[in-house]
């Protein structure tokens, strides 16, 4: 027998099968990435929960504070805890509907801030063209004036306003005193209630105009300038292009604004309750003031909440256009 047959032949190893590239480590990535995809997602909600914390301590608890109120009868006595607070279900909310003084201030209420978001869009977008078409000095003069004069306090406006419709010594009186065949020395302007309410609408959209102007301008400033180029040289005039060319650009954004000035004319309450000197007339009231009156005024608590909260559910038609408005926007970004 020779060395070559005495030699153990090696016999190799079975071959172990291979997992094909990723096999191992397909779970552990779809993990990380269904755990990167859940961070990203939860991210804004960490982000937002100091806001909607603040939020539910702030409006939440007074909100179901209001609702559970509306249910009850609750006046001077049960604030003192003299008697218990009783449930009355829907009475109060009954009474109310039933009542015409209620639906006469619903129908002043949005009288009034109809008339007044008008006047504040109308107003604020002509001054916002105007800025447009004006040199820059003048324009950063006018945008200092309007910052002024958003940034004083109600109760310094209200002062103004008072004195510039003071029936002796208003300025208004003696400026249309001025005019040929018109004599308004001595007029009250307060003397009736769509006089006065037209005083305190001019002075609510003084008060708003600034922030509109300050808005739209920022607007216009994205309108493409070639656009509006083109449709003058097809021949459109100012009114046309501002009808076919800027406003649908910028709709969206006036959409915004109506909608913010809606919700803010609606809760108008410092400056009827400062120009009538904290005792508003019943032709001056609005939903606000009469909430207040009712729960403070004549000491029906349950009464005022459930106003407040028709209120509430009245302008949540309004906070929905917004909101939708709101997702556009975004969307379209």
């Amino acid at each position: 027998m020779s060395a070559a047959d005495t030699t153990t032949t090696q016999v190799p190893p079975p071959r172990r099968h291979s997992s094909p590239p990723g096999h191992r480590t397909g779970r552990p990535r779809a993990a990380r990435r269904r755990r990167f995809t859940l961070g990203r997602a939860a991210t804004p909600w960490l982000l937002l929960a100091p806001c909607i914390l603040v939020l539910v301590l702030v409006l939440g608890y007074p909100l179901v504070k209001l609702g559970t109120l509306s249910f009850q009868d609750y006046k001077k006595p049960q604030l003192w805890g003299f008697k218990p607070a009783t449930w009355v279900g829907f009475d109060n909310y009954q009474a109310i509907l039933k009542d015409h003084e209620f639906w006469s201030v619903v129908v002043r209420t949005v009288l009034f801030a109809g008339s007044a978001v008008i006047l504040t869009m109308v107003i604020g977008m002509l001054v916002a063209l105007l800025l447009q078409r004006v040199s820059g000095w003048v324009r950063t003069l006018v945008n200092i004036a309007l910052v002024a004069s958003w940034a004083m306090p109600v109760v310094v406006a209200v002062t103004v306003f008072k004195w510039m419709f003071d029936s002796d010594y208003g300025v208004v009186n003696w400026t249309l005193s001025q005019l040929p065949g018109v004599d308004y020395t001595g007029h009250n302007w307060f003397a009736s209630g769509p006089e006065g309410l037209s005083v305190i609408m001019l002075q609510v959209v003084w008060g708003a105009i600034p922030f509109v102007v300050i808005t739209l301008s920022a607007g216009l400033t994205q309108v493409p300038k070639e656009l509006e180029e083109a449709a003058r040289l097809d021949g459109a005039d100012a009114f046309g292009v501002f009808r076919y060319v800027t406003f649908p650009i910028i709709k969206p954004l006036v959409v915004m604004m109506t909608t913010l000035s809606v919700i803010w004319d609606m809760g108008v309450f410092a400056q009827v309750w400062l120009m009538r000197g904290g005792h508003p007339e019943p032709e001056f009231q609005l939903l606000t003031t009469y909430s207040y009156e009712k729960a403070f005024g004549v000491n029906d608590y349950a009464t005022g909440s459930a106003i407040a909260l028709l209120t509430v559910l009245l302008l949540l038609g309004v906070v929905a256009v917004y909101m939708r408005q709101m997702l556009k926007i975004g969307e379209v970004e």
